[in-house]
């Protein structure tokens, strides 16, 4: 008998101790963002994949029951989630994760966005009115963004305060150490030009220097017809951009439709932690968007 009551409490012993806060974060950097400061102290479920377009999700059963119980919701904001987690956070009757309550987080709300239209009108297309929010492909905003959830993970965790402190300091360190890595890895690709499928790279193109020349969408959010592609194929003869950039998320019919007939590198970018099996975490993140970029240029 005392061998079974030793046997139970040892494997009692050895399970994980409870979550103190359940996560929603809307999308993968957040996700892998929330671990690496909230440790051993958070429970972290991501309602996107790095597959599945950020704009365009399904409110589904097992996202509301998640957010029903979760004590914070990590989002990006800048209207990036406004098709779907308005509805999930009304579904969940959760009134600690609603807006203005320390259980709702915005990364856009520490970060100053990019590319802010003067001017919104609905025939533009999929315009975002607060600026660009794919602010997470600028590491300097990462750290930001750490900062400001380990002080709003101290908030409604007080228990955990330290911990949440203690975890961002460790990667605070690590980030920036390998952001002086990554920044002279990347001085190869300052003025480098490039075409995008959709409007996803601007923060990263500003933190390496490197130029756009355009969209392959006529506008955010319509998928190009042929004519318009004829265009871009037409401008690309005097002086063509270095490469073509996707997102894993996105079709590559028009960016591979280009580069045929252009003879411009096709390079699809993982955009978020799991895009590329190489992309496993936000170092890796950086470290595969980098390695991809600098193979285009070195192409013949």
């Amino acid at each position: 008998m005392m061998k079974r009551i030793l046997a139970l409490l040892l494997l009692l012993c050895a399970l994980p101790a409870a979550a103190a806060v359940k996560i929603l974060a809307t999308v993968p950097e957040w996700g892998a963002l929330a671990r690496e400061i909230g440790g051993k102290r958070v429970d972290v479920m991501v309602a996107t994949t790095a597959m599945q377009d950020p704009h365009r999700i399904e409110a589904r059963p097992s996202l509301i029951a998640r957010a029903r119980t979760a004590k914070l919701i990590v989002a990006t904001g800048a209207d990036l989630e406004i098709g779907w987690l308005p509805l999930l956070l009304r579904e969940s009757g959760n009134d600690r994760i609603q807006l203005g309550q320390p259980g709702y987080f915005e990364a856009a709300s520490v970060v100053r966005l990019r590319d802010v239209p003067q001017i919104i009108d609905r025939s533009m297309g999929d315009v975002h009115a607060e600026g660009d929010p794919h602010l997470h492909l600028d590491p300097h905003n990462i750290l930001l963004v750490a900062a400001a959830l380990s002080e709003r993970l101290a908030q409604i965790d007080p228990d955990g305060a330290a911990a949440y402190r203690d975890n961002f300091e460790r990667f605070s360190g690590r980030w920036r150490a390998a952001i002086a890595r990554w920044e002279a890895e990347g001085a190869s690709l300052k003025g480098r030009t490039f075409l995008q499928v959709h409007r996803s790279f601007g923060y990263l193109a500003h933190w390496l220097g490197m130029a756009c020349r355009g969209e392959l969408e006529p506008k955010p959010g319509i998928e190009p017809g042929s004519a318009h592609l004829g265009s871009i194929v037409a401008s690309q003869r005097s002086a063509p951009a270095a490469m073509i950039l996707r997102a894993a998320y996105q079709s590559e019919a028009a960016g591979q439709w280009v580069s045929d007939r252009t003879g411009i590198p096709f390079i699809t970018l993982p955009f978020t932690v799991g895009g590329t099996p190489q992309a496993t975490d936000l170092f890796s993140l950086f470290d595969d968007t980098l390695a991809r970029l600098k193979n285009a240029v070195q192409q013949p």
